[in-house]
């Protein structure tokens, strides 16, 4: 059965950086692109960043590029992001996604995931 759980949502002061992890279980994360959104309070829910299969590339939303990275750990089955140079616009319940069809690339739309995690809440407030 695959699924994923989010963890390491926090209140952060801006600036501040923050990890979270993804960890998959049913299925070998390292196969499949994986993506990560989020949405805030009253907005649509927002891709800001994907890898590919076998690390094959990565992709990241224009608010977020340069700030976050997204990377696996695949003798943990996990995937990551980190977050760094927090602002309060990132505030935001985040999300990770897969897809079990093998993508040569990724994307930031939701409609390329099949399957979500939960969410973690991540608060960026001084």
């Amino acid at each position: 059965q695959v699924q994923l759980v989010e963890s390491g949502g926090a209140l952060v002061q801006p600036g501040g950086p923050l990890r979270l992890s993804c960890a998959a279980s049913g299925f070998t994360a390292a196969y499949y692109a994986v993506g990560w959104f989020r949405q805030a309070p009253g907005k649509e829910r927002e891709g800001i960043a994907c890898v590919t299969k076998n690390d094959g590339g990565s992709n990241y939303a224009d608010s977020v590029k340069g700030r976050f990275t997204i990377s696996r750990d695949n003798a943990k089955n996990t995937v990551y992001l980190q977050m760094n140079n927090l602002e309060p616009g990132d505030t935001a319940v985040y999300y990770c996604a897969t897809t079990l069809v093998m993508f040569r690339n990724c994307v930031l739309s939701q409609s390329q995931y099949e399957y979500w995690g939960q969410g973690t809440q991540v608060t960026v407030s001084a």
